[in-house]
């Protein structure tokens, strides 16, 4: 082992045991979770070669060399591989977000105002439209009152903003998707820094130790504070990005994705921290 994967190895706990704890607080056991890994390291073992220019001659054999698991099983796994499903924003989640930020649908104190559901700008109706033509602003309604993003009045009439609801919390399907998107997305950038040595992606964090508790959880609401200041400003330069990209005809191929996270917890090296329990 060279001193590079020496370096790489606890990377990679720090990596697994957090998606350890996820799984054992769903009961998710060991085995279905080995068998993605397996697959996870054919599928990347594939995308290298492919990168490299290399032919499909002696493709299970190399794959197998990559990944250290037997010809069997690369042949096995290659098999029941399937391209993973794309990333695509719902038109609920893009009329939210416009919906947010846009000074056309905004009250007199800048927040995002009551819509008639249906009638002229500003209407739920034309912020429906506003964002997609191919699907019914109906839809788009039913699918954000799904989600909670969004209620209606007693009468039906108006359409109700409902911040702070852009992970629904009741919806185990966008819970778990988000999951996999946020993290995915975020350690795929991390990677790349790493594999490339470069900064090819913008990926930057600030650390702080000796907090009190009280100190730990006032972070999340300056995080927020922050994150509603750069979200006002973010999402209508990425509108204005597509929109021009659209008139000039540049397709479409590329996808990106920004955040913002908050993490805290006790510090198992403090002095002052609890020490762990014991097994027995």
């Amino acid at each position: 082992m060279d001193k590079r994967d020496e370096l790489l190895l606890p990377a990679v706990e720090s990596l697994l045991v957090p998606l350890a704890r996820l799984c054992i607080a769903h009961g998710l056991p060991h085995a279905p979770v080995e068998e993605l890994l397996k697959r996870a390291f054919v599928r990347a073992a594939r995308e290298a070669r492919q990168a490299a220019g290399a032919t499909g001659a002696r493709d299970v054999s190399q794959v197998a060399i990559a990944t250290g698991l037997s010809r069997r099983e690369v042949a096995r796994v290659s098999g029941e591989l399937s391209a993973l499903p794309p990333q695509r924003t719902s038109p609920a989640g893009r009329a939210y977000a416009h919906w947010m930020t846009h000074p056309d649908y905004a009250g007199p104190d800048g927040q995002p105002a009551d819509l008639p559901r249906n009638g002229v700008a500003p209407s739920f109706d034309s912020l429906a439209q506003a964002i997609t033509r191919h699907v019914h602003p109906r839809s788009v309604l039913d699918e954000m009152l799904r989600l909670g993003l969004a209620r209606l009045s007693e009468d039906g009439q108006t359409v109700r903003f409902e911040p702070d609801r852009v992970t629904p919390t009741q919806d185990d399907a966008q819970m778990f998707g988000f999951l996999g998107a946020n993290v995915g997305d975020h350690l795929a950038a991390a990677t790349d820094n790493v594999v490339h040595r470069d900064r090819r992606h913008f990926e930057q964090a600030i650390y702080a130790d000796e907090l009190s508790e009280t100190s730990a959880a006032a972070i999340t609401e300056l995080a927020r504070a922050q994150w509603a200041r750069l979200r006002a400003e973010l999402i209508p330069e990425l509108e204005r990005l597509i929109d021009a990209d659209q008139a000039a005809g540049r397709p479409g191929t590329h996808r990106a994705r920004l955040g913002l996270f908050t993490y805290h917890a006790p510090d198992t090296e403090s002095p002052d921290a609890t020490p762990p329990a014991q097994p027995t």
